[in-house]
This record gives C-alpha cells, structure tokens and sequence, in this order.
C-alpha cells in the first residue's frame, strides 16, 4: 500500500498541476466574446459603435465549392448555392444595421467576391492585401479606416486569425463561414476587438432591435 509521505507528495503535485492549469488558462488570451449572446452585443455597444461610424468588421467568405457537397454557384473557386443564401442572409443584418456610412473592401479571389457581391447587391472594391493578410494587416486594416466611416472587410479564416493573433487571441476558435469579426479603433489609434458574431444568431438579434 502506498505510504502517507507518497500519498502527501502525489497530492501536492496535483495540486501544483491545478493551480498551473487555472493559471494558463487566465494568462492564456481567449476567443471574443460570442455577440450572439444578447447581453454580451449589449455590452459591447456594437450598435452604438455602428451609428457613429466607429466601426471595423472583418466577414469570413461564404461556403467555399471546392470543400463542400453542396452545389456550387458558380466557378469551382467560388462559394455554394448554400453559402450564396447565407450571403444574403447576413447583407440583410447589416442592412438592418445600416449602410449609409459604409465601405466595403474585399479580397479579390472569387469566393470572396462572390459573397460581398450577394451581401450587397454590389461589387466591392478588390484588395490583394486581404487575401495575404500576414503580420501588417493590423495596420492594413487601420489604414484604410476613414473618420465616422465603418469599414467592412470580406477576407478569409486565416486573415482572421491573423489579426485575432496580432490582438492578443493567439488561442481563438477558428471563424465559421459568413461569421463577423468586429473591432473599433480607441482613442489612442489601437484596435479593440468588439466580439464575433456567426451567421445563424443574427436573425434573433436583429428582431429584438427592430420591436
């Protein structure tokens, strides 16, 4: 049978395990917050945030045809019939949130075209830095941010993740297809992450604005 001095010891260094455990996981950045949740789009004051034009949104494109089932809308390159609806889906939400003070850039590959093209009914302006992304994309992003002018940015997953890293989210979940990063710019010039809204929880939230 084990002795009291090696049962003490095993028991210390559980619990030395644990408090490194509890502690990697405070120092550890985590995802942004989920926007889907009510309280937390409350809190983060997007919509007030979207009325002045502070606003930065980084959209994932739509279902990609070339990892899919589904049909495909076009081009091989491009993104489904599934991903085209999704597309339209999430230009409505935005529309909801307005569009008056708003440009769109987008990558230029066709996937991403294609899903700026049904959110808004119109060609975005293509950008190569959107496809490349990389480590200047923080000041990629802060560059072409005008004054009171919210700034869309239909990019790709690993552009997100990208800047998710350069933001201090080295450990965020990987973006889901047609879901939103949003930032602001503080005062001081620095990107503050707002949270990540997925495609599927805007409709909920939208009708809770709009009664």
């Amino acid at each position: 049978m084990m002795n009291s001095r090696v049962k003490r010891s095993l028991l210390g260094s559980l619990c030395v395990l644990l408090v490194i455990l509890v502690m990697g996981l405070m120092i550890w950045p985590r995802t942004p917050v989920n926007l889907g949740d009510p309280a937390q789009m409350s809190a983060s004051g997007l919509y007030l945030h979207w009325q002045a034009g502070d606003v930065i949104a980084l959209v994932r494109h739509a279902e990609r045809c070339d990892r899919s089932d589904h049909p495909c809308l076009g081009p091989a390159d491009g993104i489904t019939l599934v991903g085209q609806a999704t597309s339209t889906e999430v230009g409505r939400a935005y529309r909801s949130l307005g569009m008056s003070n708003v440009e769109v850039l987008s990558s230029p590959l066709t996937r991403t075209l294609q899903t700026s093209q049904y959110m808004f009914g119109k060609p975005a302006r293509p950008q190569p830095w959107l496809s490349s992304c990389g480590p200047t994309l923080k000041n990629d992003v802060l560059a072409h941010k005008q004054a009171r002018h919210n700034l869309v940015l239909v990019t790709h997953s690993g552009c997100i993740s990208d800047l998710e890293t350069q933001l201090g989210y080295e450990h965020a979940l990987a973006s889901e297809y047609t879901c939103s990063l949003f930032l602001v710019v503080e005062p001081g010039g620095e990107l503050k992450v707002l949270g990540i809204m997925n495609s599927e929880n805007w409709p909920p939230l939208l009708n809770k604005v709009q009664q």
